[in-house]
């Protein structure tokens, strides 16, 4: 039997199956390129869901993470100081509205945290019956049963209901929706700028300057969610700037620490004065060689000419996509390294078939296929998939 064989059939024998994986083997990568174990090269436009944004194999990140575990110190809980722990805090406090950050492990769990972080300031205001969330139509927060609760799509909460109390859902970018559920019985306004799960959808600035004004008049807390679209994602180093709003909450993961899970919620002091020691906890937050990995990654996305390349790369992505003369392609959308095509037929189709033309390729809701590379992806990756694409969608046309 292959090592593919094996690893894929062992896979089948002891793994809760809950994701249907192709039928390869990863075992290695180099820059924007993962390779099978028969050898075989994918370039990845997926980057483990919007998180390797360094690629793979980057030196200064892997020399990090080897000196922080040389040192010892691995791990040692939330319950003592670190020097790794308190730098990246500085350095997200100084390049965001943020006064404070607690780390956890995982955009789910950075959510769920948010909203707790949101209740108990209602709760220490005497506001004990101030407990509703206001989310919106295909968002996606995660699978913990309280990020669920307010990611509003049948399918991933039907077999867990019921669902935590108090979860209500308005139209995305829609600011009538927002204003008749937004009142002062609400808690907390959770939104992405650019949804991802859910279709690549942008929120415009006028939507997140009326979620601001909504929940400033009904003194409710505005988390935005920039799991999978911030950190230098989108050409800005977060997705919301450009709007000009500020929110009392962001939650951050995905690509902070390299790779290594990380999740971390960042607010302002009227929201970490509401906590005190006990209230929230993890005993795995805050590890020093994932704190280190985290400070490595958000200086190397400061660093001069970074952010550039993501926008000018970002924008002949979005030109390039354009161009495909494709009748099954409905619509393409983005912003920076953040795009999709919203397709007329099933984006599994395309997925497969990317296998087999060496691309990775996902999905973004039933009907749109993202495009969420490492951000060290050059143009000439671009015109690549552009081709790669192309044929594609050429050959669905002729078996069609």
């Amino acid at each position: 039997m292959s090592i593919t064989a094996d690893v894929i059939e062992k896979d089948k024998q002891f793994s809760v199956p809950v994701a249907g994986r192709p039928d390869f083997v990863l075992e290695r990568g180099e820059g924007v390129t993962v390779y099978d174990t028969d050898g075989k090269a994918y370039t990845d436009w997926v980057a483990g869901i919007a998180v390797n944004s360094l690629g793979y194999g980057d030196r200064e990140l892997m020399d990090v993470i080897a000196r922080q575990m040389s040192t010892g110190l691995v791990h040692v809980s939330g319950l003592y100081h670190t020097r790794a722990l308190t730098d990246l805090a500085e350095l997200l406090c100084a390049n965001s509205f943020a006064d404070k950050v607690y780390f956890c492990n995982s955009g789910a769990e950075a959510n769920e945290g948010a909203l707790k972080f949101a209740r108990k300031l209602a709760y220490v205001n005497g506001r004990k019956n101030k407990m509703n969330v206001v989310s919106f139509s295909k968002a996606f927060h995660g699978r913990t049963l309280g990020a669920l609760s307010v990611t509003p799509t049948e399918k991933y909460q039907a077999p867990f209901k019921p669902m935590v109390p108090g979860a209500l859902v308005g139209e995305f970018d829609d600011i009538e929706s927002a204003k008749a559920l937004i009142d002062q019985d609400t808690a907390a306004v959770i939104v992405e700028p650019i949804q991802g799960e859910g279709g690549i959808n942008l929120a415009s600035a006028e939507f997140l300057r009326a979620l601001r004004q909504l929940c400033d008049e009904q003194d409710a807390v505005l988390i935005f969610d920039e799991i999978q679209c911030g950190l230098g994602r989108t050409g800005d180093l977060w997705a919301h700037t450009c709007s000009g709003v500020t929110p009392d909450i962001m939650t951050l993961a995905k690509p902070l620490a390299g790779g290594l899970p990380i999740g971390a919620i960042l607010v302002t002091d009227e929201v970490a004065g509401a906590m005190q020691p006990g209230d929230h906890g993890s005993t795995f937050s805050g590890g020093a060689v994932v704190m280190r990995a985290g400070e490595m990654v958000v200086k190397r996305v400061l660093s001069p000419g970074f952010l550039e390349h993501v926008r000018e790369t970002g924008e002949y992505l979005l030109e390039r996509l354009a161009e495909i003369n494709s009748p099954h392609i409905t619509d393409v959308r983005g912003r920076g390294l953040m795009a999709a095509i919203e397709l007329s037929i099933p984006p599994g189709d395309i997925v497969a078939q990317g296998y087999e033309h060496g691309l990775l390729l996902v999905n973004s809701g039933p009907d749109a296929i993202r495009f969420i590379p490492p951000l060290i992806v050059e143009k000439r990756h671009v015109d690549e998939l552009i081709e790669k694409l192309t044929l594609i969608l050429e050959g669905i046309d002729v078996e069609g």
